[in-house]
């Protein structure tokens, strides 16, 4: 028992670039709106709300988190299972989960608009699980050892989406307070 504990543990930290891409693409967003005022069905496809900027600064920001945390493990010495033998493998991790977050996000505001909710309307589920779901799906396509290794029994993907909600909204909590968003969820 206290195995899996730890190994969750681990795969939560390991998880951290596809939490930290999401508010990366808030911190960089709002040049160049992907859809660019253009609609689907008379609906905006994802709205103002999805940027180039937020989307590359965020996946990148997501990257260089993931990067520090492998350099984290490796100068200290940690006996903790990382990303890959060395920075490229990490990289090829790296890339799938941070732009898998934020591709899952922005397939939450397409879904959003759909069904007629507007820009920064609570959406819950649709909020918090789509970028951990597509995350999750990029890193199974090209990063499958990595994703089997540490995903593959499916108690950590349980347990990341269990804790994604509370994280999800103390971060959007903290991006309110600090004027970075304009609803709190």
């Amino acid at each position: 028992m206290g195995n899996i504990i730890l190994f969750t543990i681990y795969a939560i930290i390991l998880f951290a670039p596809a939490f930290i891409a999401n508010p990366g693409a808030v911190v960089t967003g709002g040049h160049l709106v992907i859809d660019r005022g253009k609609t689907y069905r008379g609906k905006r496809i994802f709205g103002d709300g999805k940027s180039w900027s937020g989307f590359i600064g965020g996946s990148l920001i997501g990257i260089l988190s993931g990067i520090i945390i492998y350099y984290l493990v490796l100068i200290l010495k940690i006996p903790y299972p990382d990303y890959g033998q060395n920075l490229a493998a990490a990289i090829l991790v790296l890339i799938p989960m941070s732009f898998g977050s934020l591709l899952g996000d922005m397939a939450g505001s397409f879904i959003k608009r759909r069904i007629g909710m507007k820009r920064g309307a609570r959406g819950s589920i649709l909020d918090q699980w789509p970028f951990v779901i597509a995350s999750f799906l990029l890193v199974f396509a090209f990063a499958r050892d990595f994703f089997m290794e540490f995903y593959g029994d499916l108690i950590p993907i349980a347990v990341i989406l269990i804790i994604t909600p509370p994280i999800h909204r103390g971060v959007n909590i903290l991006a309110y307070k600090y004027k970075m968003k304009d609803v709190p969820w």
